[in-house]
């Protein structure tokens, strides 16, 4: 396997040079919330196949992180009236996805309270 160093990553490598994990002395290391919100986001995209509007939420967990995604469910005209999603990702501290759902489903623009 080859590793590829990467700016500002200091003594870390990533295997297979461009691999999303981190490899440390001692075992991988805990990813920051920054990190585990884009890795939340790509994680249900690559399942579910959805387009993303983005990370609405992350919070650490005792076992990791909890990242909120809203995603388009199905696209209508006018944009409007697209279904759109809200999914929970569990991820644990190191960004390995622990499990995903789908916790609301609401018409664009009627997300709250409508």
């Amino acid at each position: 396997m080859t590793s590829t160093r990467i700016r500002g990553d200091g003594n870390r490598e990533r295997p297979g040079g461009g691999e999303d994990r981190y490899l440390d002395e001692h075992d991988e290391e805990a990813i920051s919330a920054a990190e585990a919100a884009r890795e939340g986001l790509h994680q249900v995209v690559a399942l579910t196949g959805k387009d993303p509007l983005g990370v609405t939420s992350i919070q650490p967990t005792d076992d990791g992180w909890l990242v909120g995604v809203e995603m388009v469910e199905d696209h209508r005209i006018p944009a409007s009236t697209d279904l759109l999603g809200l999914y929970e990702v569990e991820l644990d501290m190191t960004g390995v996805l622990l499990g995903y759902r789908r916790t609301r489903r609401y018409q664009r623009g009627k997300g709250d309270g409508g």
